[in-house]
């Protein structure tokens, strides 16, 4: 009795699997021709991404490339206006931006809002700081920092103070000791004495083998004296 009904199973079992097989290759004659239509679509797709990659894409991040020679180099010449605009003979880095985007590397932008930055074009260098993506870390706190420069140059102390912070956590080496002194310098102008101490102190207990080390006591100091004073 179990047998024949272990028999029963087996054969409703063929059975569907039969079925299934049937279903299917009805359903592959049935639309063989879009299965085709699509196989091919995706085959020319996949060629066309190929070739653009290979025929024009490369071709333009070459290009790209070495457009940026002539303004790193006059970058840093520090020769900002030319870097930035080109003088006729070789792009600046706004128009490398204007004709490949971020083909020669997202540094472009690093670049560009550097030198918006040293020609006091303080708007404009935010617009390109904001831009930079990139993922080395000493480059990208330079970068956070040069946007807390030109908050400062804007008058917009608070968001400085903010840039100048996340630019230190961002590089935790030497650089990080002058972020610390801007963050400090900032809530002095903000009236911050407190904060502006806690900065200058942690430059000196975690940095003093740094440049801004070196001076850091006299900023100390002088807090220091002037909330004796009061």
């Amino acid at each position: 009795m179990a047998k024949a009904k272990q028999k029963e199973k087996e054969q409703l079992r063929q059975e569907k699997v039969t079925e299934t097989v049937s279903k299917t290759q009805q359903f592959l004659d049935e639309n063989k021709k879009t299965i085709y239509a699509g196989l091919i679509a995706l085959l020319v797709i996949g060629l066309a991404i190929v070739a653009w990659y290979k025929f024009y894409y490369q071709p333009k991040r070459a290009e790209a490339i070495d457009q940026m020679y002539p303004a790193e180099a006059n970058f840093r010449a520090e020769e900002y206006d030319l870097a930035l605009n080109g003088d006729g003979n070789v792009l600046g880095f706004k128009q490398i931006i204007d004709d490949f985007g971020s083909k020669a590397g997202k540094d472009v932008y690093f670049y560009a809002g550097a030198c918006e930055l040293q020609l006091g074009n303080y708007e404009n260098a935010l617009d390109q700081l904001k831009k930079y993506k990139g993922k080395d870390s000493i480059l990208a706190a330079r970068a956070i920092a040069c946007s807390g420069d030109a908050y400062v140059g804007l008058e917009k102390y608070k968001e400085a103070l903010g840039c100048f912070e996340k630019a230190a956590a961002r590089a935790d080496n030497m650089f990080a000791a002058g972020y610390l002194l801007k963050a400090g310098v900032v809530c002095e102008e903000l009236g911050d004495q407190e904060k502006a101490l806690g900065f200058y102190k942690k430059i000196k207990d975690k940095y003093p083998q740094s440049m801004e080390g070196y001076d850091i006591d006299k900023y100390i100091s002088r807090i220091e004296s002037q909330q004796e004073a009061e």
